[in-house]
């Protein structure tokens, strides 16, 4: 499954004016970075991916609906999953964009 377009432009729109913002194709869908580090992406798989700090993941995934990535059968501290259903609203997915990009930024960059 492609990942949706709709979806990545709504991202698109909350991110665009974020400095040192690239896109890049990852994980079966289209990720956006900041500073070369991902900070959430329009998932292959529907929904979206998000880069967390690690020592988040836990609470979020007690407190949300987001459930911690799974890559090769093995959870991924930092990397959460958020259904399509709990991102159709413009407040939903600002609210995962900007947890996304706060923890990018907060990495150094890479070159």
């Amino acid at each position: 499954m492609a990942y949706d377009e709709a979806l990545a432009e709504r991202i698109r729109e909350l991110v665009g004016d974020e400095p040192g913002l690239t896109e890049k194709k990852m994980f079966g869908g289209l990720a956006f970075l900041v500073g070369g580090n991902m900070a959430v992406a329009a998932s292959g798989q529907g929904g979206v991916l998000v880069r967390v700090d690690p020592a988040e993941s836990d609470r979020l995934v007690a407190t949300t609906n987001a459930e911690l990535m799974e890559m090769r059968g093995r959870s991924m501290q930092g990397w959460l999953r958020v259904a399509t259903e709990d991102v159709k609203t413009k407040r939903q997915l600002a609210k995962w964009v900007g947890l996304g990009t706060a923890y990018a930024r907060s990495l150094p960059a890479k070159r």
